[in-house]
């Protein structure tokens, strides 16, 4: 785990042996025992009581610095008003010449950039511990304090929390406006955490419990989303963003309760009068609570890794784009009218479909599920599992749910990624199947990366029966009667998976999941050369295996191997130029 300068925490309990060991005393009652993190505003020390016998930490500030006394001294006002499980506790403050010492209770944890960091929140997570923090915050401005340092590292989330008031722990009252202290409300006071600052204290103008909602309301939609809007390469540039209005939440997370988006774009308004409050931010993530998903790992990690810890108050401190998205609707749209006009082409020979509009119902399958995803998928294979069982075909309906269902399970919460896998027979129709997983790296999280992958491998199998075509390795020797009987479907796909066909879209999961971190030199001549030996490294390892696992088809002709490796290389290194380096 990685210390801030603000962090109180501590992973392991305390030996006893550490309670009675030789260590400098403090204030003539703490034993400093095992340094725990440092930063610009001191040390944090683990530290033992010995007069309440108890473990406690302790933050060291040299005394020398007139400055950082004073913000100690800040700090130790400011938390003295307050007693809340979710604000970190101080218990005593106190100097000697050589120092000033704030004691604090010892908080075992990790920072919420920590937790998220190791995949471990999910969107119920973060809606819950908003609701914790909008009511730490509530208590503080109640007391006449204003935090204005809301950020991820000053958010410390308890391995063992005391009720839903204590999942979170706030603490760094260190810049903190205090009521009644003119010398710390001065316009022109800028001080703050510039890339989760509210725009009136970014301009050195009076701020107040409306500049702490705006904080946290950035704070909770990069949790949600993984993206801050407001960095940018180096604090100028992200200085010029500072008040510009924000991308909509719902635009980067569209499966999120609408309720939860809209209040987030309301708190982080550019002007203060147009946030509402914290008590409104609050009800609006309570109400849509019970909506949201219990799966741990929300937004990709890569990108809230780009940020750690900068101190965008200095020049030159890089920071990355947003994550690089595929136009995941516009994908599931096109994927839904080829999956429409592939079948039913398809059928033609074996049923009388010849009259429908193809062309229009391809047409409309494409605008419903670009509109919504979701329901539209879902229709859409109802849909077309009526159409083949009626067409006498029922096992091309088994075949379908096949390939559909393990999307909808493994991508609950992302339905316009439903279809994306679908684009792998669409590139098998023109040779260019190998070129999928280049194209699943495009996705904005490692896991939907890697499940995209596999997925594209696996309707690809799934998809060469029905269209009765080549479109990589050839069909399966499925039963005879596998088309007419759902009986002897269900039993092909067991066929499918016995003859190792998941094991290839392993390697497309892989491929896919991996491809974004090994182009990522910034430097083109590298990343294409990388990229060329991941694009032969997937069609040499996916023929290997499936010559290994004696597959009942041919191998594909080398054209088409090819063709498809050197247009995956091509999307690997397009990938690699747009999508932010770190």
């Amino acid at each position: 785990m990685s210390y801030t300068e603000t962090t109180i925490v501590q992973q392991d309990p305390l030996p006893p042996s550490e309670a009675t060991g030789t260590a400098t005393v403090v204030l003539d009652r703490y034993r400093l025992l095992r340094r725990l993190g440092a930063g610009a505003f001191g040390v944090v020390w683990l530290a033992h009581d010995e007069r309440l016998d108890r473990v406690v930490a302790v933050k060291r500030i040299e005394a020398s610095d007139p400055e950082l006394a004073a913000r100690a001294e800040r700090e130790a006002i400011a938390a003295a008003r307050l007693n809340h499980p979710g604000i970190v506790a101080l218990h005593e403050a106190g100097r000697d010449q050589d120092a000033v010492y704030l004691v604090s209770e010892l908080v075992r944890g990790k920072t919420l950039r920590e937790r998220l960091l190791a995949g471990e929140l999910s969107d119920r997570d973060i809606v819950r511990i908003g609701v914790a923090l909008c009511d730490a915050l509530s208590h503080a401005h109640a007391r006449g304090v204003v935090h204005r340092d809301i950020k991820p590292a000053n958010i410390i989330i308890p391995d063992r929390p005391d009720g839903d008031a204590g999942i979170v722990k706030l603490t760094d009252f260190g810049i903190a406006l205090i009521a009644g202290d003119d010398a710390l409300t001065r316009t022109g006071d800028v001080v703050g955490t510039l890339a989760y600052m509210a725009p009136e204290q970014a301009d050195g103008r009076p701020v107040s419990g409306q500049s702490d909602l705006y904080s946290l309301a950035l704070v909770i939609y990069e949790s949600l989303s993984g993206v801050n809007p407001i960095r940018a390469p180096g604090a100028a540039a992200t200085a010029r963003r500072v008040g510009t209005r924000l991308p909509a939440l719902s635009q980067l997370r569209p499966e999120l309760p609408e309720q939860i988006a809209d209040a987030i774009d309301w708190a982080v308004q550019p002007d203060e009068l147009d946030r509402g409050s914290l008590a409104e931010l609050r009800d609006a993530l309570i109400e849509a609570q019970s909506e949201t998903d219990t799966t741990a790992g929300t937004v990709d990690v890569t990108v809230i890794e780009s940020y750690q810890e900068q101190d965008l108050l200095e020049e030159g401190h890089a920071a990355p784009r947003p994550a690089l998205t595929l136009p995941t609707r516009f994908l599931a749209a096109v994927c839904a009218a080829g999956l429409v006009l592939g079948s039913l082409m398809a059928l033609k020979p074996i049923s009388a479909v010849a009259n429908l509009p193809l062309a229009w119902a391809a047409l409309g399958a494409a605008i419903v599920v670009g509109l919504v995803p979701r329901l539209g998928a879902v229709l859409l294979a109802i849909g077309l599992s009526g159409i083949f069982v009626a067409a006498g075909v029922p096992g091309w309906a088994v075949l379908l749910w096949a390939a559909l269902l393990p999307a909808i399970l493994l991508l609950a919460r992302d339905p316009s990624s439903w279809l994306a896998g679908f684009a792998a027979p669409l590139l098998g129709l023109v040779a260019l199947a190998l070129a999928f997983p280049a194209l699943a790296s495009f996705a904005p999280t490692g896991k939907q990366r890697a499940v995209l992958g596999g997925l594209g491998f696996w309707c690809l199998a799934l998809v060469e029966p029905i269209v009765h075509s080549r479109l990589l390795f050839g069909q399966m020797a499925l039963r005879a009667d596998w088309a007419q009987s759902a009986t002897a479907a269900v039993s092909s796909v067991g066929t499918m998976i016995a003859h190792g066909v998941p094991l290839v879209a392993l390697i497309w999961a892989l491929a896919a999941w991996v491809l974004p971190s090994v182009t990522a030199s910034g430097r083109v001549i590298v990343d294409l050369c990388v990229a060329v030996l991941w694009a032969a490294g997937l069609t040499a390892a996916s023929v290997a295996v499936a010559g290994a696992l004696n597959w009942p088809v041919s191998l594909p002709q080398t054209g088409v191997l090819l063709a498809g490796s050197a247009v995956a290389a091509l999307l690997a290194v397009v990938g690699a130029g747009l999508r932010p380096q770190h």
